[in-house]
């Protein structure tokens, strides 16, 4: 049910940002339901007549950019960014928020796929409306994900814990930011982006919606496992050093392990005791290895990070905007 501003109030004027990557087979069905949407808003004075909706495409091999350049091309309240390559899902949501940063009071950034369910987007406006700087939307359970993936997504939101990270558990990119937020979101210029770690860090009042996660009508995951683990790393190693102080506390642990067991080599040996053999020797030799090799990649990781970092070279690159 549509809750229209009263007169006294000014309209927001609202954007929704969608990342696209290959999504040629559910992006026609997915902008007509936005279409909708927006006009069913504008027609019950719940936003600006002047919202609209950005397609951002993130370097597709398909047919995706053709039709985002048809649509905006043909519709005033539709807009179209393509990047010159694929920079990835945060680097392609973040060019369009940062592009279209100054033309709307507030950007909601969503999937094209609309497993999102966009019917709470209304919430996430009255929410803006009540003084809230960034809506959260955040997925109730998981009961429509695999037994592995629900099994694994709830280990990792407490690792990303432990870690000292501080995100929102089931909360993914589904969100409202404003123009303020997103002004400051531009300070921040690390090449490593994990923008559901960064947003907390900004501050501002913040509210929250709830939705249940809808099934993907049309084409495949652009998420495979391969992806959300390397995905995962990255916030994890972008907002924590714990991983570092792990190697430290692993190295004296295993300092303090060998000086027992020398202590005791010594022991065995005034006491006539040693045992002649190969296992003594090679066992721990491996496993002084292993956790050797352990610790040079975590720390290689971090070093490569800041090789990235301090490149400053672009984040991504604007080939066009249609508005």
């Amino acid at each position: 049910m549509l809750h229209p501003i009263t007169m006294n109030q000014v309209l927001p004027l609202i954007g929704i940002v969608a990342p696209c990557f290959n999504e040629q087979e559910v992006l026609l069905d997915s902008l007509a339901k936005l279409q909708t949407l927006l006009l069913d808003y504008k027609k019950n004075n719940v936003i600006h007549q002047d919202s609209f909706i950005l397609l951002v495409d993130d370097g597709s091999k398909d047919n995706t950019w053709e039709l985002i350049e048809n649509a905006a091309t043909n519709n005033l309240h539709i807009k179209g960014l393509k990047l010159a390559k694929n920079a990835g899902h945060q680097k392609a949501l973040l060019s369009g928020l940062l592009a279209f940063k100054n033309k709307a009071d507030a950007l909601i950034s969503i999937d094209v796929d609309l497993q999102d369910d966009i019917h709470v987007i209304e919430q996430m406006i009255h929410a803006f409306n009540a003084g809230s700087q960034i809506v959260y939307g955040i997925r109730k359970d998981r009961s429509t994900d695999s037994f592995f993936k629900r099994k694994s997504a709830h280990l990792y939101y407490k690792f990303l814990h432990i870690m000292n990270v501080n995100v929102y558990y089931n909360h993914a990119d589904f969100r409202l930011s404003s123009s303020k937020v997103i002004n400051e979101l531009d300070k921040y210029g690390e090449v490593n982006l994990f923008l559901r770690g960064i947003y907390p860090l900004i501050g501002f009042n913040h509210s929250m919606v709830f939705y249940d996660r809808l099934e993907r009508t049309a084409g495949e995951s652009k998420y495979p496992l391969r992806k959300m683990l390397s995905f995962a790393w990255e916030g994890i190693t972008s907002f924590s050093i714990k991983p570092l102080r792990m190697v430290t506390t692993i190295g004296f642990l295993i300092f303090f392990g060998s000086l027992l067991m020398s202590l005791y080599a010594l022991y065995s040996y005034f006491m006539g005791n040693a045992l002649q053999g190969w296992v003594s020797t090679v066992l721990p030799m491996y496993f002084l290895g292993g956790v050797q090799l352990l610790c040079v990649g975590i720390i290689g990781e971090y070093i490569g990070k800041i090789y990235l970092e301090v490149k400053k070279r672009p984040r991504y690159v604007i080939e066009k905007i249609i508005e």
